[in-house]
């Protein structure tokens, strides 16, 4: 596996999230993540107990491949930065063992620089130091 910096990847993996031009966002995702990746989400605690109350013992939701990725990132751009003037930072704690690498993030507010929300990344990395597998947990 070639070497990667983890903060460098983790910064170059929530810049993706706030690009405004679509094709730099393509550009951004095919540089950062394998062909076939896959990107899954644990759902918000409200979606989790709607599925529990349906009878669903689990709940994930998953895109795959660039095409799919890219639907993600864009409809996450429009809502979160576009719509409600978001931006996304790593914590500064990115660690990699081996072929994986963790770091948490926080969702800041762009006028106020007030930390509002954020989460816990684990990605999965190819030979080729792209992104395989992206374990994404908002919250924690």
């Amino acid at each position: 596996m070639i070497e990667i910096d983890a903060q460098c990847l983790a910064d170059r993996y929530l810049a993706q999230w706030t690009v405004p031009d679509a094709a730099g966002r393509r550009a951004a995702i095919e540089r950062l993540w394998a062909e076939d990746a896959t990107h899954v989400l644990q759902p918000p605690a409200a979606i989790r107990e709607i599925a529990a109350e349906l009878g669903f013992d689990h709940t994930t939701l998953e895109a795959q491949g660039y095409d799919a990725i890219e639907t993600r990132v864009t409809r996450s751009y429009e809502r979160f930065v576009e719509k409600m003037g978001f931006t996304f930072r790593p914590r500064g704690d990115a660690v990699r063992l081996n072929g994986v690498v963790r770091f948490g993030w926080d969702t800041v507010s762009a006028g106020t620089g007030d930390v509002v929300g954020g989460g816990l990344e684990v990605l999965v990395l190819d030979d080729d130091g792209r992104i395989k597998t992206d374990y994404m947990f908002p919250g924690a």
